[in-house]
């Protein structure tokens, strides 16, 4: 599992301490000989994914890996779509020509799940929606198995958030591994009955996220206010004071730039990938010629038994 907090399970809390997440509940749906070896890490934007997350990936000789990434990424005042497109092409290419199936998802913008005030929220969709065209392109272009899961928005339903308001909690994160398990399904990769979607306990409460926000989110908020602040107010004020339509399409020709130099197809009328490809659609993209083909063949090693997790 490569990502970040995400796919680290941030969210969805064992008993124990740690996360647990969709990821973990996936792996145990597919049976008991199953190792689930979890490099996603909080915090982590495409460079990680495409850099350490994917060396520690590789050296476990991997059936399925999940690349689920670029939220950070918009999260950034250096926010580059060309950078994010070169970084999961190189991740998805590396994995697909390892012999890996790869997973990967479309996400809703923090934006939208915050609440922000429409002049702040607008540049960080618009920055979404970028980052989920390249991944519907890089998916077909791959083929890898991917899931819409915009259409499952965890912030337009209180029910399936955590503690942060941000994340999915228990319930959020057990209809993400279902649609995943059903993803698989579709493409013959996995049997049997997936995740229970009825989660263990209750979604957590406005105590939970107060303190949330006394600890670990006054942080959070502090690290996003000298990083994104700057640059959201300086997208804001472009908002207000230029023409969206405008915005969108200077958006929409620097994703279809950065595919294209990637030699990546998008569609025939030279706009984004579709909106809503078929879920678990895959196409028949072979492995030979991708990036990091030579070097995912070589060097590589026998997994180990001990699972690493967030």
């Amino acid at each position: 599992m490569l990502g970040d907090s995400l796919s680290e399970g941030v969210g969805d809390p064992l008993p124990g301490g740690g996360w647990r997440g969709w990821a973990a509940l996936l792996g145990e749906s597919l049976g008991a000989d199953v190792r689930v070896l979890n490099v996603a890490r909080s915090g982590a934007r495409s460079a990680d994914v495409a850099g350490p997350q994917l060396q520690a990936a590789l050296r476990h000789r991997p059936h399925l890996a999940s690349v689920v990434a670029g939220g950070n990424d918009t999260l950034r005042g250096a926010f580059d779509i060309a950078e994010v497109a070169a970084d999961l092409h190189a991740a998805l290419g590396a994995l697909r020509a390892a012999g890996a199936e790869v997973l990967t998802a479309c996400l809703p913008d923090a934006g939208s799940v915050l609440g922000l005030p429409r002049p702040l929220a607008r540049p960080l969709a618009r920055r979404m929606r970028a980052v989920n065209h390249v991944v519907h392109a890089l998916s077909a272009h791959h083929g890898a198995i991917h899931v819409h899961a915009v259409d499952h928005a965890w912030g337009e339903r209180p029910e399936m958030l955590g503690a942060d308001r941000l994340h999915p909690n228990e319930a959020g994160h057990r209809l993400l591994a279902g649609e995943f398990h059903r993803a698989l399904a579709a493409a013959g990769l996995a049997t049997g009955a997936g995740p229970r979607p009825e989660p263990d306990g209750r979604p957590p409460g406005r105590a939970a996220a107060a303190w949330w926000l006394a600890t670990r989110g006054t942080r959070w908020v502090a690290e996003r206010c000298t990083d994104l602040l700057p640059d959201l107010l300086r997208l804001a004020l472009a908002e207000r004071c230029g023409d969206p339509a405008r915005l969108d399409e200077a958006a929409n020709r620097a994703t279809r730039d950065a595919l294209r130099a990637l030699g990546v197809a998008v569609d025939a009328g030279g706009g984004p990938p579709a909106d809503q490809p078929p879920r678990g659609a895959r196409s028949t993209t072979k492995r030979s010629g991708v990036p990091g083909g030579a070097w995912a063949a070589a060097d590589r090693e026998e997994a180990g038994t001990t699972p690493i997790t967030g």
